[in-house]
């Protein structure tokens, strides 16, 4: 493997300690909840998401990336429908394609899984993000407008779907 590729895999425990990095690092009022990252965080996971849900990037043997996939409903009606409750870059990592490779991996889990859909939201002013959940071939299902209050600033809320 060359120093310049991307590799991708599920996370384990032990890599709660990069991944919390890049969590931390990674959002800001643009893409995320400062509320979430803001503190002395000093775990990634938890209860409801551990290693299992969560693809991670590697590059030149880093960790650079993460992606967060689950079911979004808890009942058999709704089986079938994943949800991405995450993706992050490491910020210095930006640029080089990981939420690409990311987002075709999710895709690839997807199909692996026998499901027919995948959901998001995005915050309406992250464009960068939209732009590569677009490019992927996710369109827009919905706006809720000034779902958040965000810094002082109202953020609309904006869910894309990929049907598969």
């Amino acid at each position: 493997m060359s120093d310049n590729s991307v590799t991708v895999r599920r996370a384990v425990a032990s890599d709660e300690a990069a991944l919390l990095e890049i969590e931390l690092t990674a959002w800001d009022a643009t893409s995320g909840f400062p509320s979430l990252t803001a503190g002395d965080r000093t775990t990634f996971f938890a209860e409801r998401y551990g290693p299992d849900a969560f693809l991670v990037a590697e590059l030149a043997g880093r960790l650079v990336g993460y992606i967060r996939l689950q079911d979004k409903y808890p009942f058999p009606e709704g089986a079938g429908v994943l949800s991405i409750n995450g993706l992050a870059v490491a910020p210095e990592a930006r640029g080089q394609g990981i939420g690409s490779v990311l987002m075709e991996a999710v895709t690839a889990e997807a199909k692996r899984r026998g499901a027919r859909k995948i959901t998001l939201h995005v915050h309406g002013v992250n464009t960068v993000a939209r732009r590569l959940y677009e490019r992927h071939g996710y369109v827009v299902e919905g706006t809720h407008p000034r779902e958040f209050l965000i810094d002082g600033q109202y953020v609309d809320a904006v869910d894309l779907a990929l049907f598969l």
